[in-house]
């Protein structure tokens, strides 16, 4: 027997929204909850399962879990993997394999690097203190990073360092904040520091984690607020496209920056034709994914497109479920197609 599948959390907008797409085109979706997680490999022996596979909840605000907990979570997706190589009926809208690999953004940046695909500049910032990041900065000539967790999520320790060499002046945008044991917690609120002492506390607990350091390019305004933009491609199609706008730094909408549908940034039709262009050569590096969120910078004047980071996971858009759905109707479409195949 055929089964379409969801294996994520209950009473989650992920789910809730799955569901009702599901309803709206006719497909029965069998939920399985991560905390019954031994019962997609029973069912996968006694029936064929095509499987998406949601992000798990994770209760804990502390970035040195953060390798963990994604460590966990990895174990989970090879396992599945397992479970399909082994006599399991197992098929996937994202492969789990493929899931993990993007998880970890030096990896994932490296490949699409790897198929001459514009990404954002990455520095090596892997196990080095502050004074280092500046020395390293000041070799490069680049004098404003972003520092992020190699396996982080949400904006969960990502942080945007500016520095005037010529004054010594410097700024650190952070959503991290120091405990008094000395761990790093998300607070996902984020703060402006400009005291030397404090910002290298800070970095230095940072860099100790494992982090990526990459160029903080100038980017695109509108309205007087800089943005980048969420794609979300299925079957190589963008099926949605959103800007992200923010006075600072850091974009991501959940700390309370502006969404704006992209049709009101008045971009041109060849930046457009690049973006959707990019999107599916993005997709062409990643052949286990048939869904995934893709943020993309446009530089400043030039408006020239680069990737910033590809999720794997990245379908959540308020902006969409609360209006048509169209994320989500599209892959219950995908799901009965697999059930209808012959």
């Amino acid at each position: 027997m055929r089964r379409a599948c969801l294996l994520g959390n209950p009473d989650t907008k992920r789910t809730i929204y799955l569901q009702q797409a599901a309803a709206r085109t006719g497909l029965p979706l069998l939920f399985l909850d991560w905390r019954e997680f031994q019962k997609v490999r029973e069912l996968a022996l006694e029936n064929q399962l095509f499987l998406k596979v949601d992000p798990p909840l994770w209760d804990s605000c502390r970035l040195e879990e953060l390798d963990a907990l994604t460590e966990a979570y990895n174990a989970r997706l090879e396992e599945l993997a397992h479970i399909a190589q082994s006599g399991g009926h197992l098929e996937f809208l994202n492969h789990p394999l493929e899931l993990a690999a993007v998880l970890d953004k030096r990896a994932c940046k490296a490949r699409l690097a790897g198929a001459a695909l514009p990404v954002t500049e990455l520095l090596e910032g892997a196990g080095i203190s502050a004074r280092d990041l500046l020395e390293r900065m000041r070799e490069k000539r680049i004098f404003q990073v972003f520092i992020k967790p190699v396996t982080g999520s949400g904006a969960a320790g990502v942080s945007a360092f500016r520095w005037q060499p010529s004054t010594g002046k410097m700024a650190l945008y952070t959503c991290a904040l120091a405990e008094e044991g000395g761990g790093l917690v998300n607070t996902k609120k984020l703060r402006r520091f400009s005291g030397q002492e404090e910002i290298f506390l800070l970095l230095d607990r940072l860099l100790g984690l494992d982090c990526i350091v990459e160029r903080w390019y100038a980017k695109a305004e509108y309205g007087g607020m800089s943005y980048d933009l969420r794609a979300v491609v299925q079957e190589d199609r963008v099926d949605f496209l959103l800007g992200r706008l923010s006075s600072g730094p850091v974009t991501n909408l959940h700390l309370n920056n502006r969404p704006l549908e992209v049709s009101a940034l008045g971009l041109p039709g060849r930046v457009l034709e690049e973006i959707q262009e990019l999107c599916r050569r993005c997709m062409a590096c990643c052949p286990g994914l048939s869904s995934a969120g893709i943020d993309i910078l446009l530089e400043k004047g030039t408006l020239r497109p680069r990737i910033i980071e590809m999720n794997g996971q990245g379908d959540l858009i308020y902006q969409d479920i609360f209006h048509d759905n169209i994320i989500y109707r599209r892959q219950a479409e995908l799901m009965r197609r697999w059930l209808e195949r012959p």
